[in-house]
């Protein structure tokens, strides 16, 4: 961190202002957990390998290879001008970019120092590529003496074409025709322009590497970001269609959660789901795998789902589906994109390997990332910077941007994570044509008005429905959610789409009927909500449903059947397949049965009777399953590295660092620690009435350790009381919690 003629570190920290130490802190949220001293510390922690490396995560391509430069230069070990960087990146370079690059740089202290002198944070070069700039090791020999350009004059056309393909970079060859001295590597080698690493490897030196490359010695810097080839897709056709992809979601969630109500799927013993439950989900939900995987995912982040308790748990709906599903499109759809949104986990590595090679399922933690929520706010706010409407031209194109923006961030997955992000924020409704929708840019930007931003690109609500003679109706729209209701239980979803079709039969009008529906209400639904005439056959299903529908009533005695037809009563107990339910007739028309009542209504449907529950006070009673549930399990949300502090704590915490800067001076000049209570009250006393200061350890009330140079003013009644010399801050200290005591000396 030393340098020799540029000052170290925490000497050019202790010489900035406020400002700049707290927008260091800002960029590096890292170097104040926990709070630094002083800078002393703050300066060793600046040095630190791990911290440069998250440090330079943020930096563009062009940053970094100024970074590269300054390595090149050897800046980490002394200082070197403004003016040698600008030689080494070339004349590609303006002025004001390499000027920009070095203040952020310095704001992360990764550089410190003036134009004149530019010192570099040594653990950047384990940062840096192992051969930053594309340059090889220096070498000493023929490559770094004068008679370097006639050596490169004298070279033939195939010992030049050798070391112009090492000079482009990597510096580094492998050949094994080096054994032979009479090839042009033999030969390069014998002049010491190229250095011998093994047998088979060769090593073009770094004097030689910018010899060739002329007044470009970094090669070509990169200094225009990639051209993301905007398209305009059109607002109000990206928002139309978020709004279809957002309802499909809604619905796909619904037929997930209604399905593993009734047909758990079992949780795998390392966790997560199975593969050939994750197909069967799929097929429910009329869906490609890679899509289920997503919902599934999403399900289990917003708690929709979780783990049933017990040796052999299943993954079940959780109660909060319940409330979930009572809320309108617009707010569930909202949940459901803030998990996606915040959601720690990388759905779009399921089915790929692990580190020891086996399958990554669903739900399981090989999925488990905390960074990215970051990654995919990165992507979004790419989108973001895009007029409305507008898309880039390709996923590669915006991954070639961000790459550009931050080349050290998303490792090995860097240009896939783009791919899934897209995908997955198309599925939802937050992308749609590759554009970021008004929805999706509400999410991003504004959380609050998320809700009044999907509302704006949903259809309008339709109030009726098309009543066709085959027994469906198609719902030429998303349905007011009264409607809609209803529907969902006089019949079946046929298919889904731009308009729903549904189905009734039997078995969907006998549902309506045990939910407490009456023909009466069931013929008045059809009548009021239909734009087309109600189909006779219709009618006479209700009809001839409604007729059977309910002349048995059961209840709890353990379970009853009651009737007003006796002959009906009479059928039932003759009947072969009613044996199971130990049907007993106490009256000419009731019956019980020890079994409960469900069991009761579920068999006498299965013989072929049409049974409806009724309530203590004779109402039909809707004992209609719902499915398995079970409590949720909402999971702490993991935060992905230190929180940003905001201004406030930022002043707090480096005038805390000014304060221990100034009294590690201060202490440097101080007499030997007194503890003895005796000599502590005396000491205070003298210090008051010579108006000296003193540094004083002590223990607070929490028992947490601290100090503090005071100008005590009083002592007595077992208390000191003074002024910090440091802020001029008044303080009392209790006597009983100084723990040691030190006079300052006056040239402290």
């Amino acid at each position: 961190m030393n340098a020799p003629s540029g000052g170290t570190l925490v000497d050019w920290l202790r010489a900035q202002d406020d400002e700049v130490l707290a927008t260091l802190l800002r960029l590096r949220p890292d170097l104040g957990v926990p709070p630094p001293a002083d800078l002393v510390v703050l300066a060793t922690r600046a040095g630190v390998r791990a911290s440069v490396h998250r440090a330079c995560d943020d930096l563009d391509s062009v940053t970094l290879a100024v970074l590269e430069a300054a390595v090149v230069a050897d800046a980490d070990t002394a200082p070197v001008p403004a003016a040698e960087l600008a030689r080494l990146l070339g004349p590609d370079l303006p002025a004001g970019t390499l000027a920009a690059a070095l203040r952020a740089l310095r704001e992360r202290a990764l550089l410190w120092g003036t134009d004149e002198g530019l010192s570099l944070v040594p653990a950047a070069r384990e940062v840096v590529p192992r051969h930053p700039g594309g340059l090889g090791r220096p070498a000493s020999g023929p490559a770094a003496s004068s008679a370097l350009p006639e050596l490169l004059a004298a070279l033939t056309p195939e010992e030049r074409r050798v070391l112009e393909a090492l000079a482009v970079g990597p510096p580094i060859g492998r050949s094994r025709s080096g054994a032979d001295p009479d090839s042009p590597v033999g030969r390069l080698l014998a002049r010491g322009l190229l250095l011998r690493v093994d047998s088979d490897t060769v090593e073009l030196p770094r004097q030689v590497g910018l010899a060739l490359r002329g007044d470009r010695p970094m090669g070509r810097v990169p200094v225009a970001p990639p051209d993301i080839g905007a398209v305009n897709r059109g607002a109000d056709l990206v928002d139309r269609t978020a709004g279809g992809a957002a309802l499909e979601v809604l619905r796909r969630l619904d037929l997930l959660i209604a399905f593993w109500a009734h047909t758990p799927p079992p949780v795998l013993r390392s966790g997560g789901l199975g593969v050939r439950e994750l197909r069967r989900a799929a097929r429910e939900m009329d869906t490609d795998e890679t899509t289920a995987a997503l919902l599934v995912e999403l399900a289990l982040g917003a708690d929709l789902i979780g783990e049933s308790d017990g040796v052999n748990p299943d993954w079940l709906p959780t109660t909060t589906a319940d409330v979930w599903a009572a809320g309108g499109p617009e707010m569930r759809w909202a949940t459901i994109a803030r998990t996606w949104l915040d959601l720690p986990r990388l759905p779009g590595l399921i089915g790929q390997k692990d580190d020891a090679g086996r399958p990554i399922s669903a739900l399981s933690d090989g999925v488990r990332r905390p960074l990215a929520p970051r990654d995919r706010r990165r992507v979004l706010a790419g989108l973001a910077e895009l007029p409305p409407g507008t898309a880039p031209a390709s996923a590669a194109a915006l991954a070639d941007l961000l790459a550009w923006r931050a080349p050290r961030r998303g490792g090995r997955l860097r240009d896939e994570l783009v791919t899934w992000v897209l995908a997955e924020a198309t599925v939802l409704g937050v992308v749609a044509l590759d554009a970021l929708t008004g929805p999706g840019r509400a999410l991003l930007e504004d959380p609050d008005r998320l809700v009044a931003a999907l509302r704006v690109t949903l259809p309008e609500p339709v109030d009726h429905v098309l009543l066709q003679a085959d027994l469906t109706a198609v719902a030429p729209g998303p349905l007011e959610t009264a409607l809609a209701r209803e529907l969902d239980l006089a019949a079946d979803v046929e298919s889904a789409g731009g308009a729903t079709v549904y189905r009734f039969t039997e078995a969907t009008i006998r549902r309506a009927l045990d939910a407490g529906r009456s023909a009466a209400d069931l013929h008045e639904l059809f009548a009021k909500r239909s734009a087309t005439p109600v189909p006779q056959g219709l009618t006479y299903l209700v009809d001839d449903v409604a007729r059977r529908h309910g002349q048995l009533r059961g209840g709890a005695a353990a379970s009853f059947l009651r009737s007003d037809d006796e002959v009906l009563i009479a059928e039932v107990l003759a009947h072969p397949d009613t044996g199971a339910l130990e049907l007993r007739r106490i009256a000419p028309t009731v019956v019980v049965s020890p079994l409960p009542l469900v069991e009761v209504l579920d068999g006498l449907r299965a013989a072929g009777f049409s049974p409806a529950a009724e309530d203590p006070g004779g109402a039909v009673l809707d004992l209609t399953d719902r499915g398995r549930r079970t409590s949720p399990r909402r999971r702490a949300t993991t935060r992905s590295g230190p929180p940003e502090p905001d201004a406030e704590q930022l002043a707090a915490l480096v005038s805390r660092m000014r304060a221990g800067d100034a009294m590690a001076g201060v202490r440097r000049g101080a007499a030997a620690p007194v503890t003895t209570n005796g000599s502590t009250l005396d000491l205070l006393r003298t210090a008051a009435a010579a108006r000296r200061s003193v540094w004083i350890g002590f223990v607070d009330a929490h028992g947490v350790a601290g100090e503090r140079v005071l100008t005590p003013r009083s002592v007595g009644g077992g208390v000191v009381e003074g002024l910090d010399a440091v802020d001029g801050a008044p303080h009392r200290v209790p006597l009983h919690r100084i723990t040691s005591i030190a006079l300052v000396e006056d040239d402290a």
